[in-house]
């Protein structure tokens, strides 16, 4: 069954191509073919199918109003808060691995707030000690931020070599 470069009407919201109702087209006919269709969240686009999208079109618009007061809550939740995730890291404070994306929704999950994991707006893994914000992108483009305390599993020693680089180079100036 082979899909030609048409336009298709999505049956639900399909994250970075449209939203339920919309029509697009310009789709890599794989992707149609092997995810869109049969996870039934888009169909081809004709007569019968136009018609019901002034119907999907009404749905989506309660579905995003819903969507924006729910988002809200949780942005009123959780916004500002501070997590605090315990890390393993050497010696010298360098972390055993990172904290990742699915990492901070676990930790936000233990406090009761479901997100999913594209919500959770950082750049990439978080490979270093301290405290960092974490901005959120809820749906319907609500927008929070939360702080992220990452600690070590077990004190660290300061450095002693600077001790004794700062010890050595002072002699020397008299």
């Amino acid at each position: 069954m082979k899909h030609k470069q048409k336009e298709l009407l999505l049956l639900e919201d399909v994250v970075g191509l449209g939203r339920k109702g919309d029509l697009v087209s310009g789709i890599k006919p794989g992707y149609v073919r092997n995810f869109l269709v049969p996870q039934q969240k888009a169909v081809v686009a004709d007569k019968r199918t136009i018609r019901m999208q002034e119907q999907l079109k009404k749905e989506r618009d309660a579905q995003a109003a819903s969507d924006r007061k729910a988002s809200e809550a949780v942005k009123a939740s959780i916004n500002g808060k501070s997590f605090e995730v315990t890390v393993k890291v050497d010696a010298d404070g360098h972390l055993y691995g990172s904290v990742s994306t699915a990492d901070i929704q676990a930790i936000l999950e233990k406090e009761g707030v479901k997100l999913e994991k594209h919500m959770i707006r950082i750049g990439g893994a978080i490979k270093k000690l301290g405290t960092h914000v974490i901005p959120l992108k809820l749906k319907e483009d609500v927008e929070a931020e939360v702080t992220l305390k990452v600690l070590p599993d077990h004190p660290i020693e300061e450095k002693k070599n600077d001790e004794k680089k700062d010890a050595e180079e002072k002699p020397s100036e008299g």
